[in-house]
């Protein structure tokens, strides 16, 4: 969405003096932008992300921020506003020394009329940020009872009282600094007749497949007048006079007869519409798309479905979830958000949950989903916490809610509404609420209502889920181990150290996060640890892993299925290939239930900053290991093999998410230590569109021991890929020198470098890594032996002609072994 005023307005963003409000600090700043960033690039503070500085830099927060600058108006006839949103958090702003508006909630836009408080000439504005800490503990106090927060991810407490991201106060994944700062617009507007609140659509899809789009315009004036509005489709236009006076909704419907619909990656195009309301001061201009969407949660014999219809037509949802995409607003870019999406959808992903400790993400992010084709399951900004209900409170909730939907409704990416992220489980998280559930569970009704209400009210209609995971509306039961109906959270394998196994225990309807942790891959470790440091129980190291438990538990993964690694990358490299296994056995076991379940997203896309995370993408954009296997296991078309319950058969599970009957021509081998392929079996299989079926089955007793079943497949739709399985542990075969040989030159014509690479033994999940930043176009690969991979590796920025990366490779056997 672009918002663009034609009327004279100053545009405040650019360069701010900060200081602190008791003096001893003045800098530059530039908004929008942070204040830790701020500092840092004063010198003022060290980088917060390196080594230890975490600890350095707690003071920040903890301190009044202020920041000022001048601006000049000819003129101030007229009525004038600010126009400021993403303002983080509780601030005052100052005009001239007028208090001109008071915010605490840096999910709301403001627009306060400042007229009377406006000179011609110079003029000044100054706005003073209150610690955010301070204000928290101020207002756990007026509660009228404690309302608690998760001390396991937010060490700095009472985050819970504010309307900001909860994730600021520190998360099991994120820096613990709380940020405070200007994220979005601030700009000095006049206001002429009338100026364009919201915008927002909704769709009628007819019988005849006609689409009736309905078009509100909701207009501010300051007094009784008339507006000149007109609606724009696609090249028509209309004119409308209407009377104005305060708040004004204003319709207008298009009849589009041959719509072009908008699907999710990989079922259709992403058709979109240029939709433009003007005034003759005033414009907005949105990109829409014409679909429909449903959630599906009939009755069916295991409990209740849990589905998308988008057009008519079920969908299964393949994604991750989505959190901010820097721990400091100036550290991020809209560029760089664009390289996380396009890995979304590069990895064969069609849906993305903005999760709830973060941020209603800016229009850019959701005009990326939009073209990409990625649904969106859109959190309401509350997670892992009980909130107050107060009075105050809800009402400024349901404001927050009400700009929200209205500001976002419009985008055809947006899946569905969801209430918030485990707050029911909370419930059963803390001492008070376990003491005196009865009183808690009725406060989270009121928010949670108070939600839902605020959405219905702006978009009657409105897919509305009351929280995730949760079984149903109004059940407030075990939704993480319950998997009859509603969707999930299994976190069982990571946080109980279950088996992978386990994700084999449980049939989810949708899954809606899981994962499994490893560490930031070495280049991005070098860029916040010394040599010294590079040992996982290194004092660095550990602070970067915010999980309590977290190097504990994926060592001991390792002990279940690797023989040890020999060093500290190979360490890190291991981490990465076992995450991308747990990931991989629940997305494929969940994929072959399908329809019974229909999406499986994992926890998480993206890391904030450099550190040990379930992300599989690295801090900076890099694909971790588990990234490459993801864009394997999410192919439309796939085979996986899944164990039977005794053991004594594996079952090659073939899945189509596509709209056709798709045909497979399948190789089945045995795969010795050595690196011979043993063919076993030749199968032609057929899979219905939106279908899972077994392909063939294989009798554990025909794979001798030592040696690994292997497949490799093409489809009809021309498609293909190839896979093995080890029935038992890794650690058990005695692997042999994989032989791994390597040759790479240079492409002119493109920049990007061509690696060729052999091996005359086997060679288990080839890795390739190096200190350039970059994307592979195939990584974390096996080999048997006489085999070869060509691999293209582009570089994020032009390479110097004479001056290529240098590689490094990794290997299971090599990984383990000393030679």
């Amino acid at each position: 969405m672009t918002h663009r005023s034609t009327t004279p307005n100053i545009d405040l963003s650019g360069s701010w003096q900060l200081a602190s409000v008791d003096g001893e600090i003045r800098t530059a700043i530039m908004l929008p932008g942070d204040v830790h960033t701020a500092l840092h690039r004063a010198g003022l503070i060290p980088d917060p992300y390196f080594g230890r500085n975490e600890e350095k830099v707690q003071w920040v927060a903890e301190r009044e921020w202020a920041v000022e600058r001048s601006f000049t108006l000819p003129e101030v006839e007229g009525d004038w506003y600010l126009d400021i949103d993403y303002l983080d958090t509780v601030a005052s702003v100052h005009v001239n020394g007028f208090l001109a508006l008071e915010a605490d909630n840096s999910f709301r836009r403001y627009r306060p009329d400042v007229s009377s408080m406006l000179k011609s000439g110079d003029n000044s504005i100054r706005i003073v940020f209150a610690s955010n800490i301070a204000v928290g503990a101020a207002r756990q106090k007026q509660q009228p009872f404690y309302i608690p927060y998760s001390t396991g991810n937010s060490p700095i407490p009472d985050g819970n009282m504010l309307r900001k991201p909860q994730c600021h106060f520190g998360w099991d994944w994120n820096i613990a600094i709380a940020p405070l700062g200007l994220y979005g617009t601030i700009a000095l507007k006049k206001l002429e007749t009338a100026r364009i609140e919201h915008v927002v659509t909704r769709q009628t899809h007819n019988n005849d497949g006609s689409v009736d789009l309905k078009v509100t315009a909701t207009l501010f004036s300051k007094g009784p007048d008339i507006a000149q509005v007109y609606f724009e489709l696609d090249g028509e236009r209309v004119r409308l006079d209407v009377g104005v006076n305060g708040e004004t909704h204003v319709n207008h419907l298009f009849h589009i007869d041959n719509p072009r619909l908008w699907w999710p990656s990989g079922s259709g195009e992403q058709a979109l519409y240029r939709l433009c309301v003007e005034l003759p001061t005033d414009e907005v201009t949105k990109q829409i798309g014409l679909r429909t969407i449903e959630l599906i949660t009939a009755p069916d014999a295991s409990g209740s479905r849990f589905a998308f219809k988008v057009n008519g037509r079920e969908i299964f949802c393949r994604g991750a979830n989505w959190i901010p995409a820097d721990a400091l607003f100036s550290l991020s870019s809209p560029e760089k958000t664009e390289d996380l999406l396009q890995s979304a959808k590069a990895a064969n992903m069609n849906m993305i949950r903005v999760w709830g400790g973060g941020f209603y993400e800016q229009d850019h992010f959701y005009d990326l989903c939009d073209r990409l084709g990625l649904m969106v399951w859109q959190d309401f900004m509350f997670a892992c916490n009980l909130y107050p209900s107060t009075e105050d409170f809800l009402d400024n909730v349901t404001i927050e809610v009400d700009y929200q939907v209205r500001r976002l409704s419009s985008h055809p990416s947006i899946a569905l509404w969801c209430g918030d992220n485990e707050l029911v489980g909370a419930l059963t998280w803390f001492e008070e609420s376990r003491k005196d559930r009865d009183r808690y569970l009725v406060s989270y009704d009121r928010l949670n209502r108070t939600i839902e209400q605020a959405v219905k009210k702006a978009l009657p209609g409105a897919l509305w889920w009351p929280s995730s995971p949760a079984s149903g509306y109004l059940d407030f039961g075990d939704a993480w181990h319950a998997d009859g109906s509603g969707d999930m959270h299994y976190w069982s394998v990571w946080h109980e150290n279950k088996s992978f196994d386990n994700y084999r225990s449980v049939r989810p309807r949708f899954c809606s996060e899981f994962g499994f942790q490893s560490y930031t891959s070495l280049p991005v470790i070098r860029t916040y640890a010394e040599e010294k440091d590079m040992n996982v129980a290194s004092p660095v190291m550990e602070l970067h892993q915010k999980n309590a438990g977290g190097n504990e538990r994926i060592a001991a993964t390792m002990f279940r299925y690797f023989r040890f690694p020999k060093d500290f990358p190979n360490f890190v490299y291991l981490s990465q290939i076992q995450q991308g296994l747990a990931i991989k056995t629940a997305v494929e076991y969940w994929r072959s239930l399908k329809p019974h379940c229909m999406g499986t997203i994992y926890w998480q896309l993206n890391d904030t900053w450099p550190v040990a995370s379930w992300s599989s993408l690295d801090y900076g954009g890099r694909w971790k290991a588990m990234h490459y296997l993801v864009k394997r296991f999410f192919q439309p078309v796939a085979v996986a093999a899944i164990p039977s319950d005794d053991g004594e058969t594996i079952r090659l599970s073939l899945v189509n998410d596509t709209l056709a009957d798709v045909s497979v021509d399948l190789a089945v081998s045995i795969l010795t230590v050595k690196g011979e392929r043993r063919h076993l079996k030749d199968v032609k299989a057929v899979c219905s569109p939106d279908a899972a079926v077994t392909a063939t089955s294989i009798d554990v007793s025909d794979i001798p021991e030592g040696t690994l079943l292997a497949w490799h497949f093409t489809a009809s739709n021309g498609t293909g890929g190839e896979g093995h399985y080890v029935n038992g542990t890794y650690k058990a075969l005695e692997l042999e020198p994989s032989g791994l040989t390597v040759t790479h030159e240079y492409v002119e014509e493109n920049g990007s470098v061509d690696i060729n690479v052999t091996a005359s033994g086997l060679a288990l999940f080839v890795m390739i890594e190096t200190e350039t930043d970059g994307k592979y176009s195939d990584n974390a690969f096996d080999l048997a032996a006489g085999e070869s991979r060509r691999i293209t590796f582009t570089p994020a920025r032009p390479l110097d002609r004479g001056a290529l990366p240098e590689f490094r490779f990794y290997d299971l056997y090599s990984c383990q072994s000393a030679d």
